[in-house]
């Protein structure tokens, strides 16, 4: 049941990735020049705002941590009393949050200088939006963690994919219509609050929750906030590499820059959806491995296993936008985007060394090291901070996004050395396994994919499409004949042979 429930869940992410990235392509270029180039900006900014304003302080993280421990441990009461606690304090936290965004409202002039007085008076209705947003969703943030720790992988998906499509469906409706830029960052909030009481509909239907708001105790609060103290610098961390950077380019370069960095970071976005669509589906697997004891000898051929898969789909897809990128920005949005190219670049290319060691992530927070992962990730915070001011100030979203790369390299060199050192995970062995076997192919198919980009001359989007189909179809070849393994060629033809049975059938 736990193979299907991943095997599904993974199979209606990597479609519900396929209809958003195929929207995206449809109508990113149409909403900018619809609601204008300045106006992508400010809804790029409000959209990194939502994401800042709905940290949770770790306890999204605490949730999925105990929950899935005490599911491996066969203790449904301890869940009951740990939800009771845990949304009390989110009461508490939503109150605070909720002084916070009205502070905060009256100083947007002043953090924002590089934006126009009519951009700031556009901007501050969106943040209003925003706010009441923030306050409604905040206290379900936990509801993901919940779903993922009693394995309910294929509503979870079908909650994201429904969440996906309703957007676009509503966005698209939105342009239609005329309606504008106000209109663009409601359907966001409509579509989010839905997906909300869905989710709270599967959890009261489909799953022995029932959360006990009457229970007290002082250890399981003390242990609480000794997992999410640290899940909390984490998140800050977070935040402070990648949501803060439109933030950081509207203070000192302008509207301008931040729609170059939303393109980027749309499409880096599409990377990372493709990486972390199995993401998280292994946290109960791996708290039952640790359950047992056996976590330095199971935990390796698991983070292999996983990371050799991942690796070759972010292999794929780097060399992919490597190629043929820059032909896609102009394609897609014009050559007025062309520094979108080179800024989304550096920004996957860290993504194609980290998460393929996601195994080693998880397995970091069911052993509740998290302590010594929000150092590392303070100080990369840190980092960003200190190169995205003036690399901004000099090279404006290239400068930003080049300053991600080079911390989110420092962050996967860190972490190594904590999996190898404190999990006792021999990392030396994964790079083989999956880095170094894995490479070849990725090699051959970036020398020869550039040469027949430039021997098949064929101008548009077929040319690209042809392309891009030639470079698939060689990776694969390649990836077959010289780094696929037994179990992994198995795996690929059993899902050929069951479509065409299907097909047949």
């Amino acid at each position: 049941m736990e193979n299907k429930q991943i095997k599904l869940g993974a199979a209606i992410s990597y479609f519900a990735i396929a209809v958003n990235i195929l929207a995206g392509l449809l109508y990113t270029p149409w909403m900018v020049r619809t609601i204008g180039q300045a106006n992508y900006g400010l809804y790029t900014l409000a959209t990194s705002l939502i994401s800042i304003f709905l940290l949770d302080f770790g306890m999204s993280a605490a949730v999925s941590r105990f929950v899935s421990k005490y599911n491996a441990e066969g203790d449904q009461e301890s869940v009951n009393n740990l939800l009771g606690i845990v949304y009390k304090l989110y009461i508490i936290i939503d109150i605070i949050l909720f002084t916070a965004l009205i502070v905060n409202f009256f100083f947007i002039d002043k953090i924002y200088a590089g934006l126009t007085p009519i951009e700031i008076e556009k901007f501050k209705v969106i943040y209003i939006i925003v706010a009441i947003f923030s306050i409604i969703s905040f206290p379900f943030i936990t509801l993901d963690g919940i779903l993922t720790s009693y394995e309910k992988f294929i509503y979870l998906k079908m909650c994201d994919l429904l969440n996906k499509v309703s957007v676009v469906v509503l966005m698209i409706c939105t342009l239609l219509f005329g309606l504008g830029l106000y209109a663009l960052v409601i359907v966001n909030a409509i579509s989010g609050i839905a997906i909300i009481l869905i989710k709270l509909t599967i959890i009261k239907r489909k799953l022995p929750v029932k959360v006990n708001f009457r229970f007290k105790s002082t250890k399981m609060l003390r242990d609480i906030f000794n997992f999410s103290v640290w899940s909390t610098i984490i998140s800050l961390a977070q935040t402070f590499i990648f949501n803060i950077i439109p933030s950081i380019l509207g203070a000192i370069s302008g509207s301008v820059s931040i729609a170059l960095f939303g393109i980027a970071s749309t499409i880096e976005g599409y990377a990372y959806i493709f990486a972390a669509a199995i993401n998280g589906m292994f946290l109960p697997k791996v708290s039952r491995i640790v359950n047992k004891g056996s976590e330095n000898t199971d935990i390796l051929p698991l983070m292999i296993k996983v990371g050799r898969f991942q690796f070759c789909i972010l292999g794929l897809i780097t060399i992919g936008f490597l190629i043929l990128g820059k032909e896609f920005i102009i394609l897609w949005m014009g050559e007025k985007y062309i520094v979108s190219y080179y800024c989304a670049l550096v920004l996957i290319l860290p993504s194609l060394f980290y998460f393929p060691q996601e195994i080693g992530n998880t397995t970091i927070f069911v052993l509740n090291k998290v302590k010594i992962q929000s150092v590392i990730f303070a100080g990369m915070a840190l980092i960003n901070i200190l190169l995205a001011i003036p690399l901004s100030k000099n090279f404006g979203a290239f400068g930003a996004s080049l300053s991600i790369c080079i911390t989110y390299f420092a962050r996967t060199i860190a972490m190594n050395v904590v999996y190898y050192k404190v999990l006792k995970i021999d990392i030396f062995k994964f790079f083989k396994e999956c880095y170094i076997k894995m490479s070849l192919p990725i090699i051959l198919t970036l020398f020869l994919g550039y040469g027949l980009h430039y021997l098949l001359q064929i101008d548009g989007w077929i040319g690209f499409i042809l392309n891009g189909i030639l470079i698939v179809i060689t990776y694969f070849i390649f990836m077959w004949f010289l780094a696929f393994n037994l179990y992994e060629k198995d795996l690929l033809l059993g899902v050929f042979k069951r479509f065409l049975k299907r097909k047949v059938y």
